[in-house]
């Protein structure tokens, strides 16, 4: 299922929201249309909690079915309300704060920033439990912001290059392909919320890009 929705006129949903196939970090302001809308296209709770005391939870934390990894400034009582859903959190050390920027990750595998430390390498293995891979994509760094992964598929920035788009299919085991949000924005990470049940994208999204949505993401029953 696909949906467009702005979030209080705000059009970047994936800086504001982080989701998986277990649960979406929402922020605390979040009203109750816009919650239950991501609840039903997404099909998963919400969990309420600002992060680092910021209400960018999908710029500061990344995560799969297994758990979140978050901002190093993440409070003890926004770990644990999280973890009151009964799912693994943990900090990333590093000085990168943007977790949600730079960590891409499903089920499969994550594909992260090439200056994190081996700790946080770790810690994201650990909690994710995936393969990670360093590297870059539309020889981008960030890698959360300019793609955004599923279980299903990949939507990458429209400058990915064929051999990336192989490197993010071998990582990630799912097909990818390129294309944009929100009338040609190419941070296509940063401005849409997705997992296996849906995806919510801002009200600008045109119809070619909701096709090219559809297709990299297995979303092919249509959109509302």
């Amino acid at each position: 299922m696909i949906r467009k929705a702005n979030l209080n006129g705000n059009q970047n949903l994936g800086v504001a929201i982080c989701s998986t196939d277990k649960a979406a970090i929402v922020p605390s302001n979040l009203s109750e249309a816009m919650e239950n809308l991501i609840e039903n296209t997404l099909g998963v709770p919400t969990i309420r909690t600002p992060i680092g005391g910021s209400n960018l939870a999908g710029a500061l934390s990344a995560g799969n079915s297994n758990g979140f990894v978050v901002s190093p400034f993440t409070l003890d009582s926004e770990i644990e309300a999280i973890k009151e859903s009964g799912i693994e959190v943990e900090r990333l050390p590093d000085k990168f704060t943007a977790v949600g920027n730079i960590v891409l990750a499903n089920d499969n595998g994550a594909i992260v920033n090439p200056l994190l430390s081996d700790k946080s390498l770790e810690i994201i293995r650990d909690v994710l439990d995936v393969e990670i891979k360093q590297g870059s994509i539309a020889k981008f760094k960030i890698t959360g912001s300019v793609a955004v992964a599923t279980n299903k598929g990949v939507l990458a920035h429209p400058s990915t290059t064929e051999d990336e788009i192989e490197f993010i299919e071998d990582v990630m085991k799912v097909p990818a392909d390129i294309g944009t949000v929100n009338k040609g924005i190419r941070l296509v990470g940063a401005c849409a919320v997705a997992n296996s049940n849906g995806v919510v994208v801002g009200m600008d999204t045109t119809g070619p890009e909701l096709a090219r949505i559809e297709e990299a993401l297995g979303f092919l029953e249509g959109y509302l």
